[in-house]
């Protein structure tokens, strides 16, 4: 079987950022910081590699390094070190309401996301009703997302998303959170069964989580990140297990 990504010794730096409001203690403490350009190390030498799919599982505290590992999967940032190998077609979620437009209805939604992630008009209108009920909010169609709670705004942007997806069929699915605060449970089932479709029909997937029975339920290989770099890695129980331990 292929391997569908191969990260090789990857690290990545940011600067910081300096803002007015930063108090003379917090310059002090930065400038004394022997990284005196103001630099941390976000990812330090990352090395695995994901099977055709197979699902690869990504955990830590916040701050460890999840969203910038994946978001070097997928282009959006560039290594300063080290070589990200893709084959196939990549599409990276992260945070269920990304992109919606709040001043729009959801109907305007639907047609604006649709287009984004790469559908036609015709094609928007083939899944426009699967959208809309799997969401479960066909009665808010033509009401302004801005009137919308936090959860009905990620269950929109969920479905809309999703059913883009599994449209385009892609190789890689970067998945960054996506199954956390504001999703119900009955639609956070539902979203997972989507997730089980997509892998069968070939997809690997990288899904990053606080959700620890998320992970140890669907994902066949684990890494656990801490500030930046890889603290272990092998079977989901394993991981998980030594992570519990030690948090």
């Amino acid at each position: 079987m292929e391997y569908k990504i191969i990260i090789n010794n990857v690290s990545k730096k940011f600067k910081r950022d300096y803002i007015k409001n930063e108090g003379i203690l917090f310059r002090l403490l930065s400038f004394l910081n022997k990284n005196g350009k103001g630099e941390f190390n976000a990812l330090k030498d990352i090395s695995f590699m994901v099977r055709e799919k197979e699902i690869f599982g990504v955990i830590g505290k916040n701050g460890s390094g999840k969203s910038t590992l994946l978001r070097v999967i997928a282009g959006i940032y560039k290594p300063n070190s080290g070589t990200v190998k893709t084959k196939g077609e990549i599409v990276y979620l992260s945070g269920f309401d990304h992109g919606i437009q709040r001043k729009l209805t959801m109907r305007e939604n639907i047609y604006l996301l649709g287009v984004l992630r790469g559908l036609s008009k015709k094609e928007i209108n083939e899944k426009f009703n699967e959208i809309v009920d799997f969401s479960g909010l066909r009665e808010y169609l033509d009401a302004k997302v801005y009137q919308f709670s936090s959860g009905m705004i990620n269950r929109l942007s969920f479905s809309i998303t999703f059913f883009c997806i599994t449209h385009k069929n892609p190789d890689i699915i970067l998945i960054d959170e996506v199954f956390g605060a504001g999703a119900d449970f009955d639609f956070k089932e539902k979203s997972l069964k989507k997730m089980e479709e997509l892998i069968k029909k070939g997809s690997s997937i990288v899904l990053a989580s606080h959700d620890l029975e998320l992970i140890k339920k669907y994902c066949d290989k684990v890494i656990l990140l801490e500030n930046g770099k890889i603290v272990k890695i092998g079977n989901q129980e394993e991981v998980i297990s030594f992570y519990l331990r030690n948090i």
